[in-house]
């Protein structure tokens, strides 16, 4: 497959108090005709991350049509499991309803932690959290990180494609997470009984992160896209197949997208999330530090 990137869509120019840096892990929900609604993670001024949205048309991508001006989820309490940060991955429209699975964050003594949290909404412009916990903590098969998720509603099943970190180790001296993809169902998409199903494993022998999936159901074929780094170059996007959504084939050279010989996207491309869009594929993306260049948008058949 190939991409035609459309270039940089968004990034902060710090006047909003939540919006000081970075634009990352876009996620869109189509408001209706031409017109998504893009939510995505912002830091303020004491790099605490919330969440808000731009409004933009796919095919004008580069006007932007409206910018929330406050989060519309905030970080949580003190003691809270996202009360450093909350960070947006996948939104599901059910019974009238968004149900945004999220990510909170917080500081540790050494490592961060991150978990999978759910908050809803029946406008998409203020998010209510169903608790302070969150949905998927630790567990033994998830020992260390539950985090960036894809949730899908296949027909009665909730089936979710999430990050779970394997081990922190020392890299020249400092701590580094390292973490795959695994897979979880439920019956009401609050409720989840993990088993440590793993789905995307490690290739390469320098690989440590795969990270934010995003799936898509076409043909009777699951097609997804990810985020993996090797060694100490940045993140780049992979992508994989799967015939049930459990069993998954890496098709990485296939993907179609990399990182640009200059510019916000030179370093790494991270974070996909892909949408069809009248025939069309388009992937919203982050490209250098991780959302701090803004993210930018690119088209299939490029």
């Amino acid at each position: 497959m190939k991409w035609k990137k459309l270039g940089l869509i968004f990034c902060p120019n710090g006047e909003l108090w939540w919006i000081r840096t970075h634009a990352s892990l876009p996620t869109p929900v189509k408001i209706g005709g031409d017109v998504y609604r893009v939510y995505f993670a912002s830091r303020d001024d004491d790099n605490r991350s919330r969440i808000g949205y731009i409004d933009i048309n796919i095919k004008k991508p580069n006007k932007i049509i409206n910018i929330s001006k406050e989060p519309v989820l905030d970080i949580g309490k003190l003691g809270d499991f996202d009360h450093y940060g909350v960070y947006p991955s996948c939104i599901v429209k059910y019974n009238k309803n968004l149900y945004l699975y999220y990510i909170g964050w917080d500081r540790g003594y050494e490592v961060w932690r991150a978990f999978i949290g759910l908050a809803i909404s029946n406008e998409g412009k203020t998010f209510k959290k169903v608790s302070n916990v969150p949905i998927i903590d630790r567990s033994p098969v998830d020992p260390y990180l539950c985090t960036s998720p894809y949730v899908m509603l296949d027909g009665n099943i909730w089936k979710m494609w999430y990050t779970s970190g394997v081990k922190w180790e020392r890299i020249n001296g400092e701590p580094r997470p390292k973490y795959l993809i695994k897979y979880v169902e439920s019956k009401d998409g609050v409720n989840w009984i993990r088993k440590g199903t793993v789905c995307i494993k490690f290739e390469y022998k320098d690989e440590w992160a795969i990270a934010r999936p995003c799936v898509i159901k076409e043909d009777d074929m699951y097609k997804m896209w990810y985020s993996y780094a090797r060694g100490d170059r940045g993140y780049r996007i992979g992508y994989a197949e799967s015939k049930d959504g459990i069993n998954w084939i890496r098709k990485d050279e296939e993907v179609g997208i990399d990182v640009s010989e200059d510019g916000w996207d030179s370093e790494m491309i991270c974070y996909p999330h892909v949408i069809v869009h009248e025939g069309k594929k388009y992937m919203f993306y982050n490209g250098n530090r991780f959302g701090k260049t803004g993210f930018g948008l690119a088209v299939s058949g490029g």
